[in-house]
């Protein structure tokens, strides 16, 4: 097992791979299996670890309580506003038949 750093041009970031050595018995010559460990700070030198795909970790929400009254509040003022709309619709629609 051994660490292997490689550098991407593109981006400029240096990665660090874990490098494995296996025989392989078919081919009869050495094959190595890489795994990536992270990126390495150009500051420090440090690894950082990577799941490789950029992703954050998943940090789970803290669960808040439902707060029933004020859902109940949106719900009544949504509903208010779809009759209002639907009142007016229903004049304009009126409106325009009287026309023809």
């Amino acid at each position: 097992m051994a660490i292997v750093y490689q550098h991407d041009k593109r981006s400029g970031i240096t990665y660090a791979y874990e490098s494995i050595s296996t025989w392989d018995k078919e081919k009869k010559m050495s094959r190595a299996k890489r795994t990536l460990i992270g990126r390495v700070d150009p500051n420090t030198g440090e690894i950082v670890p990577t799941d490789g795909r950029n992703k954050k970790p998943k940090v789970k929400e803290i669960e808040q309580p439902v707060d029933y009254k004020d859902l109940y509040e949106k719900l009544q003022k949504k509903s208010l506003a779809q009759e209002t709309l639907i009142t007016a619709l229903k004049k304009e629609i009126q409106k325009l038949k009287e026309q023809d």
